[in-house]
C-alpha cells in the first residue's frame, strides 16, 4: 500500500517544495479554491468519513459545518500540541512531510472561510516551529499563500504559535486560551469553538494528522479515501507503537487492522520472547486491555476497541509485557497527570494528588487492601466531574488495572517489599 500520510517514506525529499509540487503538491488546494465552493469542500470531507485523529474521533466535515456563518472573522487552528505519552505521529508528519500538512491547513481554511490560520505547537517543538516557518515562507514565495490566490479573491496566511510546554493545552479550549495570552485552562462548554473560539470568533481546531488527510480527499474524492479502513472508520491511521516491543515506531495502516498485526507483524513482537500482558491503545490516557486472543484480534477502529474495554484515542499503542507490575505502571501514569493538571477543577487537582500518594504507598509495599479500595474510590469520584477530559484520563489506567489485574495488587500487598 502506498503511503497516504507518511509519503516521505516513499518519496525522498518530499519536504522540498519542488519535489512536493512534482508529486501533485498543492493541486488539491488549487482545485478547492479555483473550482469549488467552500461548502463543496466541506461536503467532500464529510462524505469521506474522515474523523478527528487527535483522540476524540469526531467527524471532521461535521465540525467544519458547525461554523457560525453570522459571526466573522473565522479562524483555523492546527493542534500540534502533541504531548500524550506514547504519541509521536504528528511530529514525524510535520518534520518529514510538512507541505501536505500545511496544504491541509490551507484547504480547511478555505472551506470554513478563514483568512488566517495558526499552527499551535507544544513549547518543546521550537525546532519544528522554526522549520515550519521556513516552509510557510516558501509557500508564500511560490504563490500558495498570500493575497488573491490562484487568481481569485481568496487570501490566506498561516502562522506558527509556540505554547509553553503544558499537556493541558492539547485540549482545544485550553489551547485557545493559551493563544490569547491567558493561562492554559479549559473553558466551560458550551459554547464550542465553531461558534465561540479564538478571540470569541468561530474557530475550527483540528489535529495535525487529521489535516494531513485532507489534500488526498480533495484531490481523489471521498470514495477513493473510503477504499481504506472500515465503513464507520474510513481511511488510514498512523499508529504510534511503543513499550515492550521489538520495533517501536510509527506505522501507517488502514483503520481496522488488528492489534496482533501491528504488534507482531509490524512491531516484531515482544523482546526476549516474553508474554504480552496488556495493551494501552491511547497512551497514558488509556484503559488497560487484557492482551488475550480476543483483544489481539480486535480491529483497531473507533467502533471495535470499546468492545474490549477501551478507546482507540490517538492510537498511541503502548505494549506491556509480563515483566511489568500494574502498581508500578499506574504510579507512573498518575505522576504524569498530577504534574500536568492545570488545577482549575478541584476533583482533578486534589484527586490526582491523592491518587499519587496512594499509588506510592501501594508500590512501596506499605499499603493494605483498604488503600487499594480507597484508590479506586478516589478515581471514581473524579470521573464525570471535570471541565475537560484530563481528570477522566488520569483515572483510566487506575480503575482498569485494579479491576482487570487484581493479582498484581494482591502480590504487592502480600510481599510488603519495595520493587524498583
Amino acid at each position: 500500500m502506498a503511503y497516504v500520510l507518511l509519503r516521505h517514506r516513499d518519496i525522498p525529499d518530499i519536504d522540498r517544495i519542488d519535489v512536493y509540487k512534482k508529486n501533485g503538491g498543492f493541486e488539491a488546494f488549487e482545485k478547492a479554491v479555483a473550482a469549488m465552493q467552500p461548502g463543496e469542500v466541506t461536503e467532500v470531507v464529510k462524505a469521506s468519513g474522515l474523523r478527528g485523529r487527535g483522540g476524540a474521533g469526531f467527524p471532521t466535515g461535521m465540525k467544519w459545518a458547525f461554523m457560525d456563518k453570522n459571526n466573522w472573522p473565522h479562524y483555523v487552528v492546527a493542534n500540534a500540541d502533541e504531548s500524550e505519552p506514547g504519541t509521536f505521529k504528528d511530529r514525524e508528519i510535520m518534520e518529514r512531510n510538512p507541505f501536505q500538512f500545511l496544504e491541509g491547513v490551507a484547504i480547511a481554511s478555505y472551506a470554513v472561510g478563514a483568512n488566517a490560520a495558526y499552527v499551535y505547537l507544544r513549547g518543546e517543538f521550537w525546532q519544528v516551529a522554526r522549520f515550519l516557518d521556513e516552509k510557510i515562507a516558501e509557500m508564500e514565495k511560490a504563490g500558495f499563500l498570500g493575497d488573491k490566490l490562484f487568481g481569485t479573491e481568496y487570501s490566506l496566511r498561516i502562522y506558527t504559535h509556540l505554547g509553553a510546554g503544558a499537556y493541558i493545552c492539547g485540549e482545544e479550549t485550553a489551547l485557545l486560551e493559551s493563544m490569547e495570552g491567558k493561562r492554559g485552562q479549559p473553558r466551560v462548554r458550551p459554547p464550542f469553538p465553531p461558534s465561540y473560539g479564538l478571540y470569541g470568533k468561530p474557530t475550527v481546531v483540528n489535529n495535525v494528522e487529521t489535516l494531513a488527510n485532507v489534500p488526498f480527499i480533495v484531490a481523489n474524492g471521498a470514495d477513493a479515501y473510503r477504499k481504506y479502513g472500515t465503513e464507520k472508520s474510513p481511511g488510514v491511521k498512523v499508529f504510534s507503537l511503543s513499550g515492550n516491543v521489538n520495533k517501536p515506531g510509527n506505522y501507517e495502516l488502514p483503520l481496522g487492522a488488528t492489534f496482533r498485526e501491528l504488534i507482531f507483524e509490524h512491531g516484531g513482537g515482544i523482546p526476549d520472547g516474553r508474554k504480552i500482558k496488556a495493551i494501552m491503545p491511547a497512551g497514558a490516557s488509556s484503559s488497560l486491555i487484557i492482551a488475550n486472543d480476543k483483544a489481539l484480534d480486535t480491529p483497531m477502529d473507533y467502533e471495535s476497541v470499546p468492545d474490549v474495554g477501551a478507546q482507540l484515542g490517538s492510537a498511541s499503542v503502548i505494549v506491556v509485557d509480563d515483566s511489568v507490575d500494574m502498581d508500578w505502571l499506574i504510579n507512573k501514569t498518575i505522576e504524569f497527570f498530577k504534574h500536568e493538571s492545570c488545577g482549575k477543577c478541584t476533583p482533578c487537582r486534589e484527586g490526582t494528588y491523592w491518587m499519587a500518594h496512594l499509588t506510592e504507598r501501594i508500590h512501596s509495599g506499605e499499603a493494605t487492601m483498604q488503600d487499594v479500595d480507597l484508590l479506586n474510590d478516589v478515581a471514581r469520584q473524579i470521573q464525570g466531574k471535570t471541565l475537560c477530559a484530563l481528570g477522566e484520563f488520569s483515572t483510566m489506567a487506575v480503575v482498569t488495572a485494579i479491576e482487570r489485574f487484581p493479582e498484581d495488587f494482591e502480590k504487592r500487598l502480600a510481599s510488603g517489599d519495595k520493587h524498583g
